[in-house]
């Protein structure tokens, strides 16, 4: 049995595709699945034992490009895939698996994707809320209740990986390192605020602990910023590492707070001790996916709205949410976790 998977664009909705490939090779004994995402999904695919190949996804978001998706469609088509499973809902991320001719083509109506999809499934948002068990469902003939709950996304990590990139990035000596992820590439209502974060940084510095700040190149700004209000007190990492050394990073880190980020669900795939703070989304959509994650959420009367700046202008989700409060649930937190250890450890 041959698979493709059309994953979507965001890091953090390909991390909770991964139970669906769980499912999958559940379902078909010796399956060979591979995976088209674009280039920047790439780090974390690679990372999923499930995934035997993963094919670059070159098109850009709204990107039409009706020839090149035909010449793509028709290199894969010697691939001979049994089914297709296309998991964003605009009519374009159909056509690949159209053009290749593969004979089941799966996902969700959508974009109104009759006959490019032959095997459509309409979403029932009620029996499926979060966006993991709506991928997880595709496994299954159109109509089928999921059933038990999909497995926990787990990315894999390797000690002497790890060991190596904190060496590269000169952070081998850095004491219990507490790992930020403050960037959110939706939009500003989903960012706690960098004063915040700064707040919180001082105070874990000033308790022995380095403070790493991980993101993007897009997150430069907010790291910088960050690490003006709170000099001395972390390292601004953003922009300064790839995806696969973010990853490194952040299994490599004693306990990890992030915004409700594609980091977050990556942090919750290493099962890292992590803590998420929500404003504008929420945890009942896309919360982080392991036992080890809690969850900051104040959910005032106008939350979640889901837009990518507050629209009424006063951001009371996320200001309204104290440095002091999230340190509070930290100390629990690394509390729990130290009274959990054995005796002499």
């Amino acid at each position: 049995m041959k698979i493709l998977v059309v994953a979507p664009s965001w890091i953090g909705d390909s991390v909770a595709a991964q139970p669906l490939f769980v499912r999958l090779h559940r379902k078909h004994p010796g399956l060979a699945l591979d995976v088209m995402a674009p280039s920047w999904v790439d780090p974390v695919l690679r990372r999923m034992p499930e995934v035997r190949r993963v094919i670059d996804n070159p098109f850009v978001h709204g990107e039409f490009a009706l020839a090149a998706r035909l010449r793509l469609g028709n290199t894969l088509r010697a691939d001979r895939y049994d089914e297709a499973i296309v998991l964003p809902n605009s009519w374009k991320s159909a056509l690949v698996p159209f053009f290749a001719r593969i004979p089941k083509r799966t996902g969700y109506t959508g974009e109104a994707r009759y006959g490019l999809l032959n095997n459509r499934h309409a979403l029932d948002e009620v029996a499926l809320p979060k966006i993991v068990q709506r991928y997880a469902a595709l496994a299954d003939p159109p109509g089928a209740p999921l059933g038990e709950a999909p497995p926990q996304p787990r990315l894999s990590a390797d000690d002497a990986r790890q060991q190596a990139t904190v060496a590269d990035l000169g952070l081998a000596d850095d004491p219990a390192p507490v790992a930020f992820c403050p960037g959110a590439e939706y939009g500003p209502a989903k960012r706690w605020p960098a004063a915040y974060f700064a707040e919180l940084a001082r105070a874990l510095a000033s308790r022995g602990h380095a403070v790493w700040l991980i993101g993007s190149g897009k997150d430069k700004a907010v790291g910088a910023e960050i690490a003006t209000l709170a000099p001395g007190a972390c390292r601004n990492l953003c922009g300064a590492t790839g995806l696969d050394q973010a990853i490194d990073l952040l299994a490599a880190a004693r306990f990890v707070v992030t915004n409700d980020s594609g980091l977050m669900h990556v942090a919750a795939a290493l099962d890292r001790p992590l803590l998420a703070l929500f404003g504008s989304s929420s945890p009942r959509f896309t919360p982080p996916l392991s036992p080890a994650a809690d969850v900051l959420w104040l959910e005032i009367e106008c939350s979640p709205c889901f837009k990518r700046e507050c629209p009424l202008g006063h951001f009371r989700c996320m200001l309204d949410l104290k440095p002091e409060q999230v340190l509070a649930r930290i100390d629990a937190r690394l509390a729990r976790a130290a009274a959990a250890q054995p005796s002499g450890s």
